[in-house]
């Protein structure tokens, strides 16, 4: 095997090189009169922060009788961490009243998504977000995304202070530095001059950057990245070992703080996790991320670059499919991967600290923060805002953003924190919620704090089915079989996806629910809570209004036959599938007899 990776670049590749710095015909189409745009655009706009996408519930149809599409684009935007403010999230609610389809979506990724912006509205959403001081450049696309952590604002310990700014420092430091951006979306055509764009890395679009005197790729304007960018998408997490909300094995790239006395003293690294798979395609694989390191605090952002640097050079071009960096170190071996990393770094690295992931908080009610104020965590089920008869959420934001000014939080699983609350503002807090229909956290179940779904049908266009619309009311039946087995108080993961891309992370959940078929799913189950460990296929093309009382002889078996203190995950991940098949079928023949 040769060092250097082969084989004939893919459309996307040479589209990318021939972008000019991801420029391509974006500006032209704009203006061409078309309510959509071409291939090579709509794959250079996801490194913009959009998607092209296709409503196939209003298509229309043309006098031939045949389907035409109806296009609109999802804007996403790029929160590092999930901090913003409550005049950013109110200018993005406003945003999906105007030019939106009344909804706001929180993604499992700690960003925001707008729905059903047409194309003729796409310059002045992106323009209005940069306005607020953030900004969709990088959300998507093969770059690095929205690096993620921990949320929580604890400011009895300098622990989460920190893991936030190193979230912002990657984000800004792995950002694309092309112009592109502000030409295209930010540029006001009267005067021809760029309005800043925002989130840390707008201010550094011409820095050439240089690590430990390694070579930058021999390219000023894009020093990291280079012409062609990254082989594919790139996603990294920054958690702790006790709290791993951020699900650190699921990411490219993870850096799990390890601490003595309240303090940093460096990080595991973790390399190579990735949940898209293609069926049809059996060498595509979800993967939990490996071990790969120890690195001090003050070698984070060299380490990450150091990473993203041997994913594009030895990354998969041609195969779009196989072009994760979860592939590339399931070819080479972990051992030639950190040596490269080594390589491009320019020293050794230590070995992983024993420490690992023991502990998940979703951060959800009442907490003290530490300096005299409390942040409260409220459930967003599914991450969609929306108003709907007498449940008015999105009305409820704006209230509590007018009046209480509070910072706003978003975590990875889709729901919302609010901070710097006075201890004499939260019984108002509570009001506004409740008067605008909106249950509390508490008040919820246990198994639907612990679920998310992607968006799905009708908007994505990767969805074969049902997901988001269809997680809720599979929800109300497991419900009813948890109280009718005593089981309402377990905490375990439900995660549904309508295709098998994994945005949802349904692969190392406790039960993954993964859309195979129009209205069918493959069930997962083994994984757990803290997320450090795959699932695997229990049922498959299991109808959706069967996956309630598909599952019902497992959590039987769970309840009859745990160990003390065992979890839902690892139960079934000690029974095995075959055997949790071979009970099943018992229970339901009895049951039927």
């Amino acid at each position: 095997m040769t060092d250097q990776p082969s084989g004939k670049p893919s459309a996307v590749e040479t589209a990318k090189v021939e972008s000019n710095y991801l420029r391509g015909p974006i500006s032209a189409e704009l203006v061409d009169g078309n309510d959509f745009f071409g291939k090579v655009s709509i794959n250079l706009l996801k490194h913009h922060g959009t998607y092209q996408q296709d409503d196939r519930e209003n298509r229309t149809a043309t006098d031939g009788g045949k389907s035409q599409k109806t296009y609109m684009f999802m804007v996403r935007t790029k929160i590092p961490g999930g901090k913003l403010t409550a005049e950013q999230l109110l200018a993005e609610l406003d945003l999906c009243d105007e030019i939106g389809n009344t909804t706001l979506r929180i993604t499992t990724r700690q960003g925001l998504q707008l729905h059903g912006v047409l194309k003729k509205n796409l310059k002045r959403c992106i323009a209005r977000i940069n306005e607020v001081q953030l900004s969709t450049l990088a959300a998507c696309g093969d770059v690095e995304r929205n690096v993620m952590c921990c949320p929580a604002p604890h400011h009895h310990d300098p622990v989460h202070r920190e893991l936030q700014d190193l979230a912002d420092r990657l984000a800004a430091h792995l950002a694309p530095r092309t112009r592109a951006y502000h030409e295209i979306w930010l540029r006001d055509e009267a005067t021809g001059e760029d309005t800043l764009v925002a989130g840390g890395a707008n201010g550094h679009a011409h820095n050439v950057h240089k690590h430990n005197g390694q070579p930058t790729g021999g390219d000023e304007v894009e020093p990291i990245y280079g012409k062609t960018y990254l082989p594919r998408k790139f996603k990294t997490a920054i958690g702790l070992p006790g709290d791993n909300c951020v699900d650190l094995y699921a990411n490219d790239l993870g850096f799990m703080a390890i601490c003595e006395d309240f303090k940093i003293v460096g990080y595991n690294v973790l390399v190579g996790g990735g949940f898209g798979v293609t069926p049809s395609v059996k060498k595509t694989f979800p993967a939990v991320a490996k071990r790969m390191a120890f690195c001090r605090p003050e070698e984070a952002v060299d380490v990450a670059t150091a990473v993203v640097k041997v994913f594009r050079d030895f990354g998969n071009r041609s195969d779009r499919k196989q072009a994760r960096l979860k592939y590339l170190i399931h070819e080479r071996g972990l051992p030639w991967f950190r040596a490269k990393v080594e390589e491009y770094l320019g020293h050794a690295l230590a070995d992983p600290h024993p420490d690992d992931v023991r502990g998940f908080d979703d951060h959800l009610g009442w907490h003290e923060q530490g300096d005299g104020r409390w942040f409260y965590g409220l459930n967003v089920e599914n991450g969609r805002i929306a108003d709907r008869d007498d449940w008015r959420l999105k009305e409820a934001l704006r209230a509590v953003c007018r009046e209480l000014r509070p910072g706003i939080r978003l975590n990875s699983h889709q729901s919302i924190l609010f901070t710097d609350i006075a201890e004499e503002s939260r019984a108002r807090l509570e009001t506004l919620l409740r008067d605008h229909g909106v249950k509390l956290s508490h008040e919820i179940s246990t198994v639907r704090r612990w679920s998310m779904a992607c968006v799905a049908w009708p908007t994505c266009g990767l969805a074969i089915t049902e997901s988001e619309r269809a997680l809720p009311g599979i929800i109300d039946e497991i419900e009813v079989e948890l109280a009718r087995l005593g089981l309402s108080d377990e905490t375990f993961t439900v995660r549904m996806t309508g295709c098998p891309n994994g945005c949802a992370r349904p692969y190392n959940c406790d039960i993954g629910l993964v859309g195979k078929a129009q209205g069918k799913y493959t069930i997962l189950l083994g994984g757990r809570l803290l997320g450090d460990r795959l699932n695997a296929i229990y049922k498959d093309l299991v109808p959706g209004e069967e996956i309630a009382a598909t599952l019902v002889p497992v959590l039987a078996y769970f309840k009859h036959e745990r160990t003390a203190g065992e979890t839902f995950g690892d139960f079934c991940h000690r029974k095995g599938v075959e055997e949790l098949a071979r009970w099943s079928e018992q229970y339901q023949a009895q049951a039927v007899s």
